[in-house]
């Protein structure tokens, strides 16, 4: 009887006390599917670094990154080692992938990653993004980050034209969204010059980068400023966009704009 009369007492309460408060609702994710120039590298690679990782830096508190990218893959390889597959099964409703391949998909050196732009990696592309509207999320089609590469003009130079002109095309006629990174890189590159520009890439004396006894000279991959300035260009161009993820861009990237390296791929 005296434990009956707790449950009853109880139960008298539960609508003074009001109902449970309801959980946050989930904020979508940011997953990114693409190579090294995106990717997150390991620490005994720094100053090497991926604009992926800098991108975290550019959204609001509670939005996660979940950067799928990976050193040397093109679309071929990031399908054929199940890497698209592990993405996917992350992907959730409202979630924004962002697509950027084109340096190894053009490497002819290297068969096992080397697609047909117009074939094979437009056909890869599409799949991509059949497959991330089929989640019920949103893909973002990016042309691949430019080269430290100029002209006779001295002007930065479209390495992976081709490429970029496919992901352009896809990008039209399935009207996806597309950031086109490689015109924008190069925009900011001729801003800066090609000597300035150096510091954004991997040319560095062994002194500057000790992960590199020899030194390094590599015109492809991102340091640590050019890391951040290539993820400030992401963002800039994802808050352009009229989708859910460019409400969690944030206004003012300070992380983004630094003119000295952290020393790591933090945000503060």
């Amino acid at each position: 009887m005296w434990a009956a009369g707790r449950l009853a007492a109880a139960l008298a309460l539960l609508p003074l006390l009001g109902a449970a408060p309801a959980a946050a609702p989930r904020l979508p994710a940011i997953l990114i599917a693409s190579d090294s120039t995106a990717a997150d590298a390991k620490p005994d690679r720094y100053p090497q670094m991926g604009w992926g990782t800098m991108l975290r830096c550019a959204v609001a508190p509670g939005v996660e990154v979940r950067n799928h990218a990976f050193a040397g893959r093109s679309t071929r390889t990031f399908l054929g080692e199940g890497r698209w597959d592990r993405l996917m099964a992350e992907v959730r409703p409202g979630d924004t992938v962002l697509i950027q391949f084109g340096h190894n998909d053009a490497d002819r050196s290297k068969p096992e990653r080397f697609t047909r732009a117009w074939t094979d990696y437009r056909d890869n592309l599409l799949h991509f993004v059949w497959m991330v509207r089929g989640a019920q999320a949103v893909p973002v089609l990016i042309t691949p980050v430019a080269r430290h590469a100029f002209n006779d003009r001295g002007l930065a130079q479209a390495d992976f034209a081709e490429y970029s002109d496919v992901v352009r095309e896809v990008a039209e006629k399935t009207a996806t969204p597309l950031i086109d990174l490689e015109s924008l890189s190069r925009a900011w590159l001729d801003k800066a010059g090609p000597q300035a520009s150096l510091v954004f890439y991997l040319h560095m004396t062994a002194a500057q980068a000790p992960n590199y006894p020899q030194g390094i000279d590599d015109n492809t991959h991102l340091s640590e400023l050019g890391a951040r300035a290539v993820a400030d260009l992401v963002a800039t161009a994802l808050a352009g966009l009229t989708l859910p993820v460019s409400k969690t861009i944030l206004p003012v990237r300070p992380d983004l704009t630094r003119t000295s390296p952290l020393g790591r791929g933090a945000c503060h």
